[in-house]
Parts: C-alpha cells; sequence; structure tokens
C-alpha cells in the first residue's frame, strides 16, 4: 500500500485544460487551487501538500480511458482527502464526477468543501446550523456529491485561509485516522 500523504484537490475547468489558458485563470475554483499553492509557496509549514504535484498533466486532450482516468485514480490512490472547491461556477463535468465517485465511494476519502465565494461561516449555516439554500442548490449542481457525501466525514469551511488551515490538520478528515461519516462545518 502506498502512503498516502497528500491533499487531492477537486476543482472545475473547462476541458480540454491548460493551467496557461486565461480560461481557466478566471474560474473561481481554479483560482482559489492556486490561492492554496500560494499559501504553501509563501509558507513550507502551510499543511498543503498537492497531489497534482505527483504526475503528469490530467487536463490535456490525452485519452480519457488510457491515459488521464488512471492518472486522476493514481493520485487519488495516494491522497489522504479531498479538497473540493463548490462554487458557482462549478459544472458537473466528467472529471469531477470521476474524481469525486473514486476519491469517495472507492477510497473511502474524507472531503474537506471549500466555497470560494463565501468568506463566514455565516455564509454557509444558519445560527440553527442548518446549511443554507445556497449552499444545498451548490450540492445540487454536482448529484454524484450530494449523493455520495454521507458516506465520509465531510468538512464545509468558508474561503478563509485560518479555517482551511485548521481543516487540513484535522486527524478526523484524513483517511487513516478519519472520523465517522458525517457532515460538520467550522468551527465545531
Amino acid at each position: 500500500m502506498s502512503y498516502r500523504n497528500g491533499n487531492y484537490a477537486a476543482f472545475y475547468v473547462s476541458e480540454p485544460f491548460s493551467e496557461s489558458n486565461l480560461g481557466a485563470s478566471a474560474t473561481k475554483d481554479f483560482v482559489s487551487y492556486n490561492l492554496l499553492r500560494a499559501w504553501k509557496a509563501a509558507d513550507s509549514d502551510f499543511p498543503f501538500n498537492d497531489s497534482h504535484n505527483k504526475n503528469y498533466n490530467v487536463r490535456d486532450g490525452s485519452d480519457w480511458e488510457k491515459t488521464l482516468k488512471p492518472r486522476l485514480h493514481d493520485r487519488l490512490n495516494n491522497s489522504k482527502n479531498i479538497i473540493f472547491f463548490l462554487s458557482s461556477v462549478t459544472v458537473n463535468s466528467r472529471a469531477l464526477r470521476e474524481e469525486i465517485d473514486y476519491g469517495i465511494n472507492t477510497k473511502g476519502l474524507p472531503v474537506i468543501v471549500v466555497y470560494p465565494e463565501y468568506s463566514e461561516k455565516s455564509d454557509i449555516v444558519t445560527s440553527e446550523k442548518n446549511f443554507k439554500k445556497q449552499i444545498k442548490d451548490l450540492w445540487d449542481k454536482l448529484p454524484k456529491f450530494r449523493d455520495s457525501m454521507a458516506n465520509v466525514p465531510t468538512l464545509h469551511v468558508p474561503n478563509k485561509k485560518s479555517l482551511i488551515k485548521k481543516a487540513l490538520e484535522d486527524e478526523d478528515f484524513m483517511v487513516s485516522t478519519k472520523c465517522d461519516a458525517n457532515t460538520y462545518f467550522y468551527p465545531l
């Protein structure tokens, strides 16, 4: 069994994907992923270990079944959790469905959902600790996620560095030490 120490970032970008494509840099989900990378570059102690650095580009024009899907699986096999960026621009793409389905339903990876358009806990849940309608509506954009998230520990956080850092350090959301499947949000 491989050592599972990576954080697998799942985010929507149009396909075929090229990081140099200006459209990718304008997509909220990809910009949020790049922000994690920038935080890590500026602070080596920031607890993000990018699984995307472990093999070749995935969202290029290569064959889906023979090349791209196996690369996704390889990255997920070596990951301890999924960081899923979910926003109003997220689209139910083939790659995102595969990442979520394989990561949750095959590998049992806990999920940390980051909402790029929200910066406060109060943007996500009500004072009665129920998820707001706009958050549930985002789940409906990706039915595979909505229908699978109860299978693994799932943490919902706004796009705030301190809360994302806390989530990445939380052993309840790592595959080898995960807590029972349930839905959480910070602060607990």
